[in-house]
């Protein structure tokens, strides 16, 4: 195959694979594929409700031939499968593959002799070999590296950023061949404007994904555990930070929530698969613990402030402001601040929530929290400013509260004046 004869179908129409099928479309024929008709009718209405596409570049690829379906017969001439499906973990935070299963079961019956694989959807090693391309022979009936090849190339999305865009990110991928992974690199190479780092295998290229997301948990994690120690001593995490930063090589994590489909979940993939060698990942697995306590450690904080000034915590009025898992994003999947609204409501208080970003559809389907897109109107006894939307910028948030109140920033995004406490 030839670059020119290059024929890309994306499976998985989300944050990561909407964006890489759009910046392919640009170089090649390209089919973006999703099994829910819903999207894909909104996509080809042109909108694109994750808002990592915009509206112009998104009816621009259209018109460009760009074609969005929900029909498998629409992907079966194309020689080039790209696999971009979520990749969560279950109650008990260990690895779902069934997305991964589902999408190489789909490639399987429309591949063909001579072509191509690759999978973006963040896993721990091993996972493409021994897991997907298995399910893409039985049903297929092609023999792996001798009648089709595979890749894989992580996704490197950041969600609401508009600076770090798909193309102006590098780009690390393998082949299933020294040939192949030569090939795969050529085609990303030809779209991804910052270039393209070719690993040596498969695995490699897989553990580098994982490792990216559990080395930035751990360094959260780490700076959260300030935050608390720093909390006790009186002392403004946020300070501390700002001093130390002063050195050229001291590394300016900050303290908050983590949450969302990457840094909360890729460290209990690796976790597991060391687990699965009879290896105890006790710092992986620490910085979890610590990540995943933060929700209820700020609802604590805010009720300690609230009892400090003599507010009456068992039904008094609160407002958390944001609900989506990072700032200027449309995601909740994994948000953070969902902790932070159930732990405030177990000390009894009446939660409003607000966020002009988030869906409240999906937020009360997922986490049975009613979340408003309208600026609330009421008098509150404390806010949790939990997201650091740039909307919130503009409201006085002093005016919606009560003569007695708390502010707490999550996000250490509001003036200080005007804040009672933050991490």
């Amino acid at each position: 195959m030839e670059l020119k004869d290059v024929k890309i179908a994306v499976i998985g129409l989300g944050y990561v694979g909407l964006p890489l099928a759009r910046l392919f479309s640009t170089k090649y024929k390209t089919v973006g594929f999703d099994m829910n008709p819903n999207r894909v009718q909104a996509l080809m209405a042109g909108h694109d409700a994750t808002f990592e596409v915009s509206d112009e570049l998104l009816q621009s690829a259209l018109k460009n031939g760009f074609v969005c379906s929900s029909n498998i017969e629409d992907i079966r001439d194309c020689n080039f499968y790209v696999v971009a499906v979520p990749t969560p973990v279950d109650k008990n935070n260990a690895p779902d593959l069934a997305p991964l299963y589902g999408a190489s079961t789909t490639v399987g019956k429309v591949i063909s002799k001579g072509n191509i694989v690759v999978y973006e959807s963040t896993v721990y090693p091993g996972v493409t070999e021994d897991e997907c391309l298995p399910v893409v022979e039985q049903v297929s009936g092609l023999k792996f590296n001798v009648d089709f090849f595979a890749g894989y190339s992580p996704e490197r999305i950041n969600p609401g950023d508009k600076q770090h865009t798909v193309e102006k990110i590098k780009k690390v991928t393998s082949g299933s061949t020294p040939e192949i992974g030569q090939f795969i690199n050529s085609v990303y190479s030809s779209v991804i404007s910052a270039g393209t780092h070719l690993a040596p295998s498969i695995k490699v290229a897989e553990a580098a994904k994982v490792i990216e997301n559990s080395q930035r948990d751990i360094n959260i994690a780490f700076v959260n555990e300030l935050s608390k120690i720093f909390t006790r001593m009186g002392i403004d995490t946020n300070d501390v930070l700002e001093a130390a930063s002063t050195k050229w090589n001291f590394l300016p994590f900050k303290p908050g929530l983590v949450g969302g489909h990457c840094i909360s979940v890729d460290p209990y993939y690796l976790a597991q698969c060391a687990q699965r060698l009879g290896y105890n990942p006790e710092i992986i697995l620490a910085g979890r613990r610590m990540n995943d306590g933060m929700g209820e450690y700020v609802a604590t904080q805010v009720v300690k402030l609230m009892i400090k000034k003599g507010i009456r915590v068992l039904h008094g009025k609160i407002l958390v402001m944001g609900f989506t898992f990072k700032e200027n994003c449309p995601d909740v999947r994994n948000t953070k601040v969902a902790d932070i609204v159930k732990a405030l409501k177990d000390f009894g208080l009446d939660v409003e929530v607000y966020d002009p970003w988030a869906n409240s559809q999906v937020a009360e389907h997922e986490y049975n929290i009613k979340v408003s897109n309208q600026i609330p109107t009421n008098k509150y006894d404390a806010a949790v400013v939990a997201v650091a939307h740039n909307e919130f910028k503009n409201i006085d948030i002093v005016s919606m509260m009560n003569a007695n109140h708390v502010i707490f920033d999550v996000k250490a995004f509001m003036p200080r004046d005007i804040i009672d406490g933050r991490l």
